[in-house]
């Protein structure tokens, strides 16, 4: 309906009370004095509000994030996707090559030097999965993990390949891959992000594209939270108001939505003012709840200890204790993997640092009964070559390659014991039952319940989705 145009005067001093009297557009001015009842006439069949509707909020009440049903019943309900940014070394890690090692040192057919992996190999559970002895805590859950040994991508530039693996896009803005979760999910806590994202320091490379929410409505952007600050307060600051009660923040946030609702009316809807305010609302929200679940010190000394007092071990304990509150999706950044010299000490270093907290939360999820309903993900944005870095170094690493690279994944909807896919006998590039980027996101999706081909939004014109044109679901793996 056409708002009322009638005047709402003050008792005392006859002034208007009417908020949308003080908000006329030059055209509702000229509409009421020059046009009178033809205009209010047009404006009855006419509803400015309709041509905005958002198929997505039918049957909620207009709120995009409350829980909605995927295409079919998913085994996972959360996600937990760990990023090891950098591109860790698969042969040195998930993927033993003991060809290369016969062949270390020796110049290849193809160019460069072989070099043998300098960590030994062990098999793990009753499938015996080989895992390299830098994993030797995370091993000792093999029977959960699901071992891809067959990805490859597009370009093997870290900045490219880290948005691509997020967002599935190599060229143009597209959202994030926590955000199309989110979108097709809602979130189970409406006083918490549906997806937040942990960093220690600054943005990660390639910034907030990694969880932006590009064209879909702002509310499914990832928050990203400095999990490195020594306080929750620090963590995550502007949340407690100190000047207002609850009731007055109410209030003001209550007029400010209105006002909205006016210029919406009046003109259209602003895809970037409705994302400052959606922030406004969930920060509100956030100021009993996200505090209590961003304390570790809640936690008891065993837990704590389990995961280690460290920056990588107090991530993944948030981890679980948002997915345990009805987070939908929780991203930690655990960057440093670029090892272009000195593998063996780097790497060494590197792994110790994710290889107790993990292990710790594959355990710590199934003992409370979560790791059937939460997706594990672990793995970089490409993987690295079987030969001597091209730069020489006396103590050498290994440089990038987009043709191979391992991911592991445990939990809802993936079956534990198995690996999936080969690469060839150096590791170079992968051969066997190859696996995409884009066939992974499909992979994902399916285990929430989802068609990658029929989670889509229009925009522009056509309607996208997060695995473009391409992805075939890895169905192997599956539970």
């Amino acid at each position: 309906m056409p708002h009322d145009h009638h005047s709402h005067a003050h008792p005392c001093c006859g002034i208007s009370t009417n908020p949308e009297d003080y908000f006329l557009t030059r055209r509702q001015f000229l509409s009421r004095v020059g046009l009178g009842l033809g205009a209010l006439s047009l404006a009855s069949v006419i509803d400015p509000l309709s041509a905005f509707a958002d198929a997505t909020t039918a049957g909620n009440g207009g709120n995009l994030l409350l829980p909605h049903a995927p295409h079919f019943p998913g085994k996972a309900k959360s996600v937990i996707h760990i990023f090891a940014q950098g591109a860790p070394s698969h042969v040195d890690t998930w993927d033993p090559k003991p060809a290369l090692s016969a062949l270390n040192n020796q110049t290849l057919p193809g160019g460069g030097v072989a070099m043998g992996s300098p960590f030994k190999f062990k098999k793990y559970g009753r499938a015996g999965i080989e895992i390299s002895e830098v994993f030797a805590k995370t091993a000792q859950h093999a029977d959960d993990l699901a071992v891809i040994r067959s990805m490859w991508t597009d370009i093997p530039a870290h900045d490219i390949a880290t948005v691509f693996m997020n967002t599935g896009a190599l060229r143009i803005s597209k959202p994030s891959l926590g955000s199309w979760i989110v979108y097709g999910l809602g979130t189970e806590n409406q006083n918490l992000p549906g997806f937040i994202s942990l960093r220690t320091g600054g943005l990660p490379v390639g910034g907030a594209a990694n969880y932006q929410a590009a064209f879909l409505p702002g509310v499914f952007q990832g928050s990203s939270v400095n999990t490195q600050a020594t306080t929750v307060d620090q963590m995550i600051q502007n949340i407690r108001n100190s000047y207002l009660p609850a009731s007055e923040q109410r209030r003001q946030l209550d007029f400010v939505n209105q006002l909205n609702t006016l210029h919406a009316y009046n003109l259209q809807r602003e895809a970037a003012l409705e994302t400052r305010l959606q922030s406004y609302e969930t920060a509100f929200r956030m100021q009993t709840e996200a505090t209590d679940a961003f304390d570790i010190r809640k936690e008891n000394a065993t837990t704590r200890a389990a995961y280690g007092d460290t920056n990588t071990g107090r991530q993944l304990l948030i981890a679980r204790r948002l997915v345990e509150r009805g987070v939908r999706v929780v991203q930690v950044w655990h960057d440093g993997w670029d090892h272009h010299q000195d593998l063996q000490e780097k790497l060494t270093a590197k792994a110790a640092e994710i290889d107790q907290p993990f292990a710790a939360l594959l355990g710590d999820l199934k003992q409370r009964g979560l790791l059937d309903s939460t997706l594990i993900v672990w793995g970089g944005e490409f993987g690295r070559k079987p030969t001597k870095d091209r730069n020489g170094f006396d103590n050498p690493g290994r440089d990038h390659n987009a043709k191979a690279f391992s991911v592991v994944m445990a939990g809802g909807g993936v079956k534990g014991g198995v690996v999936h896919g080969a690469t060839d006998e150096l590791g170079a590039a992968a051969i066997t039952d190859k696996v995409h980027v884009h066939d992974l996101h499909a992979t994902i999706l399916n285990c929430l319940g989802f068609d990658h081909t029929k989670l889509t939004y229009r925009f522009n014109g056509r309607d996208f989705r997060l695995t473009d044109n391409a992805g075939v679901v890895v169905r192997p793996i599956l539970a």
